[in-house]
Parts: C-alpha cells; sequence; structure tokens
C-alpha cells in the first residue's frame, strides 16, 4: 500500500512552499539566538512570529483573526512537516504559543485576551508556564504555592523551579493553590503574573548539557501582589484547565519527537563509515544490528503516531498518543547511546555549535529531560496502566 496526501492537502502545502520561500528567516538570523530557549525577545523571532500571524501561518487551524487559515487537522499536519524539512523553528516561545495563548483563549476573560493572548500570538510578549515546584514535579496537584484574595488583589506566595524561559518573560501562567482545605486537586487556580513585579525573583539554573544557552529557571514568589482580575477562568478550576491546556495540540506534538529521532537516526547513519570503520567482525555486525533494531524503531513511532492521528481525524480517540511520549524519548536515548559508545573517546570532544551532535556525550546527557520532562517515563507509565490499559491501581 502506498500512502499519499490527496491532492487538496497538496495544493495546501504549494501554498505554505510558496510562502516559506519569500518569507522564512535566514540561517543567519536564527543563528542570532538559541531556537532551543524560551526567549522571544531576538529581534526576528518577534519579526517571524508578527509575519506568520499576519499571513494566517501561526496557527493554521485557528480562524484568521487569531493568526490562522481554517486548516484542518492534515493540512496542519503536512504545515508541520514543511517547517520540519526546513530546520525552521514554528515559534522560540513553545509555552506561550502551545499552551498559553489557547487556554487564555479557551477560559480567559475578554480583556486577558486582548492584554494577553493576542499580544503572545502577534509575538509582542512572550510567556513562561508556572506549574514544577520542588515537591510537585510529575505531581501537579501537590503544588503549595499559595494566592490569597486580599480585597481586590491576589498575593502569591511560593516557589516554582524548571521554568523554561522564565529569565526572558514578560509573563507567567501561574498554577497555585487558593484553597488548602478541599482535596488537592479542587483547590488549585490560574493568575496571570507579570515577570517584573514587586517580589519576583528569577534564579537561571545552569544546565550541564547546555552552559551556553541556559532556559532552564527558579521562580520565587514573595509577596507578589496583583489585580484579582489576573485570575483565569473560575476559581479553584485550575485542574480542569491544566489538563485542558496540555491537550492542546496534542493530537500533532508526536510528531515533533518522530522528526527529531529522524533527524538524529540519518546523522548516525551519515556519520556509519566512520564509527565502524575500525570494528573487528563480530563488533561490527552487533554495531549493524543497533542501526538496524533503531531504524525499525524510528519508523514504528511514526506509523504508530499516524494510526492515532487517522483515528483523532476521525473523531474517535487515540490511545496511540498516551504511548509517544515514552515510546519517542526512550527510542532517542537508545540512538544516542549507541552512537556515543561506537564514537568512544572521540564523543567527549566539546560541541561549539549551538545544537548537540550526534556521537557526542553532550547529545546523550541531552536526551534525558526527554525521559524526565512533562512527565517523567515512569509516571508515563503509571497513567497508561490506569487510563489506556484499565489496570488497578492497586
Amino acid at each position: 500500500m502506498k500512502l499519499r496526501y490527496d491532492d487538496d492537502v497538496e495544493r495546501f502545502r504549494g501554498q505554505f512552499q510558496e510562502w516559506l520561500d519569500e518569507n522564512q528567516p535566514t540561517p543567519e538570523e536564527m543563528e542570532s539566538a538559541p531556537v532551543r530557549s524560551s526567549a522571544h525577545r531576538p529581534p526576528w523571532a518577534r519579526r517571524w512570529a508578527k509575519r506568520m500571524f499576519d499571513d494566517g501561518w501561526l496557527v493554521p487551524g485557528w480562524p484568521p483573526e487569531l493568526g490562522g487559515r481554517n486548516a484542518d487537522p492534515v493540512e496542519t499536519l503536512v504545515y508541520l512537516e514543511e517547517l520540519d524539512n526546513r530546520g525552521i523553528p514554528r515559534t522560540t516561545n513553545p509555552q506561550g504559543l502551545g499552551i498559553v495563548a489557547p487556554s487564555l483563549i479557551d477560559h480567559g476573560s475578554e480583556d486577558q485576551i486582548e492584554c494577553y493572548a493576542m499580544p503572545l500570538l502577534r509575538g509582542d510578549l512572550t510567556a513562561c508556564l508556572g506549574m514544577s515546584e520542588p515537591d510537585a514535579g510529575s505531581d501537579l496537584a501537590s503544588l503549595k504555592t499559595r494566592a490569597v484574595f486580599d480585597g481586590d488583589s491576589i498575593v502569591l506566595n511560593g516557589q516554582k523551579v524548571w521554568t523554561s524561559g522564565a529569565h526572558d518573560a514578560d509573563f507567567c501562567f501561574m498554577f497555585c493553590r487558593t484553597d488548602p482545605d478541599v482535596p488537592k486537586h479542587q483547590g488549585i487556580s490560574i493568575v496571570l503574573v507579570p515577570m517584573d513585579a514587586g517580589g519576583v525573583t528569577v534564579r537561571p539554573l545552569m544546565e550541564i548539557v547546555h552552559p551556553r544557552f541556559p532556559d532552564l529557571n527558579e521562580v520565587f514568589l514573595d509577596d507578589v501582589t496583583v489585580s484579582a482580575e489576573n485570575l483565569v477562568g473560575a476559581l479553584n478550576n485550575g485542574w480542569r484547565m491544566a489538563n485542558d491546556s496540555l491537550a492542546h495540540e496534542r493530537s500533532l506534538v508526536w510528531l515533533m519527537s518522530v522528526f527529531g529521532n529522524e533527524v538524529a537516526l540519518k546523522r548516525l547513519l551519515e556519520l556509519a563509515p566512520e564509527l565502524l570503520g575500525d570494528l573487528g567482525p563480530l563488533e561490527r555486525a552487533g554495531a549493524i544490528d543497533d542501526f538496524v533494531g533503531l531504524h525499525v524503531d524510528v519508523l514504528a513511532a511514526r506509523c504508530m503516531g499516524y494510526r492515532g492521528f487517522a483515528r483523532y481525524v476521525r473523531g474517535g480517540t487515540a490511545p496511540e498518543q498516551a504511548l509517544m511520549k515514552v515510546y519517542t524519548s526512550e527510542v532517542r536515548q537508545r540512538l544516542a547511546l549507541v552512537a556515543a559508545e561506537l564514537a568512544g573517546p572521540a564523543g567527549l570532544r566539546p560541541v561549539s555549535g549551538r545544537d548537540t551532535e550526534v556521537g557526542t556525550q553532550e547529545d546523550f546527557f541531552s536526551t534525558f529531560a526527554g525521559t524526565i520532562s512533562a512527565g517523567s517515563s515512569e509516571i508515563q507509565r503509571n497513567i497508561i496502566a490506569d487510563r489506556v490499559l484499565g489496570l488497578p491501581r492497586s
């Protein structure tokens, strides 16, 4: 069976390709700041966001007034494919575009949409996501950051950690506890916190893997006072909004992980003659077997993703999407380990560029972010067992 997109979808792809030919940022522009950072400050990134918004290519599936063109899910799929084929970031503020803006559009007030969501989409503001805490990582419901109403104000105290882009954000989509006397899932709310508010302290966390481009931060809130109008949605409704927030674009987010694995595998195979050069017959055969196994894993991930996506397009549930985060992140880690072991001492070389290189220890270490962040593999397996397989919690 030969799979292909229909003619209408290919016409849509052609339109986007033509637009990219005329408007995409140059490599020199993108080198001015790390793509992996959540920073939305570089002038090129602001121009890129505005250009995409104005021309309806920022979120194609949304209506034109929100930076889209009412594209269907399959058209959005090929849109993401084209961006990846050219190595162009959709945004340098993924939390803002993928979670904060759509959440505000779904649950925010008219003023919040006008003052926060729309400037965020146009590239005039950047946002960070205040979820994880020292004792509440994958278990968001255990968060302790407090938000207390005081007349027309909200006073916040607490700490967030691993907050991507907080050092460069204009505001934070802050998850906090507003009622400590009810079950922990029921007492959470979301508050918009300007990062220049009094009492907000941001402390960057230096990274071993990417010391030149730090992106993670601790955020401390010491009697931070904001307007009560900064409450997003209903009081104590944060848990439901959290699930809605993380569900945004979940049907397509698997594709980016698949793309990343395919790029890494392609690079590994390009290096294969060099890596296999000095190996004996048995070691060489073992390495080739590893390559074949990784190729099968990467292809299986794309097929699994397409299967779940097809169910989603038909209006059904897609349990495959619950498996993709674990599977793709662990395949990437195995690939990096194989490459690093074959590279041997040569893999210890420092990496001079912005991105990690396959076969280096830096690349291998960086893959642990994928198996830990956004819910560790262990937590994901619990969720799969509970919600997909229906296994008993005991």
